[in-house]
């Protein structure tokens, strides 16, 4: 946990308020995993929770529910207008720009995506459904994403197509 906070640090250097973001979230996501596996601790955690939700939510204008998947070293600038759903999963070494949203299709809480290691997100980007975004990926701004893509791509447009790959 310490460790990943510590990544995270590093890579969002002269970034404060993604480092903000980034750190109440860990501090929330650990909280909520303690929580649940020690029901005890839920009568502790609520409180702090709601404020983890009114600081990020509505303060910063982030939404990242504390029981996100997210590896370490995630970075995120001019963290604006984000809306991450909570059963996404990202990997370690990604970014994500201003005004992104991830989720599922349906209001339900339906799948939600899968973002692997080191993946650049552009700004307004949209990436929904029950897909996989491989290693090294680049989705480019304004892209809407509804398809897997393959690691080490890049992809824009609305629907996002492949516009070249790397090797990753």
């Amino acid at each position: 946990m310490f460790e990943a906070i510590a990544v995270d640090i590093k890579r969002n250097k002269h970034n404060t308020k993604g480092m903000i973001i980034v750190i109440s979230f860990r501090l929330a996501n650990m909280l909520y995993k303690v929580s649940m596996k020690r029901p005890v601790f839920k009568i502790i955690s609520i409180p702090l929770l709601a404020i983890y939700k009114i600081f990020v939510d509505y303060i910063l204008c982030a939404y990242i529910p504390p029981s996100t998947e997210i590896g370490p070293g995630f970075v995120v600038f001019h963290g604006y207008s984000i809306v991450i759903n909570a059963k996404t999963v990202i990997g370690n070494n990604c970014t994500v720009r201003q005004c992104v949203t991830i989720g599922s299709k349906d209001n339900n809480d339906g799948a939600c995506p899968k973002i692997g290691n080191n993946v650049e997100i552009g700004a307004s980007a949209i990436i929904v459904g029950d897909i996989v975004i491989g290693d090294g990926a680049t989705i480019g701004a304004g892209s809407v994403v509804v398809k897997n893509v393959p690691s080490g791509a890049i992809v824009a447009g609305n629907p996002a197509s492949v516009l070249t790959r790397r090797d990753v």
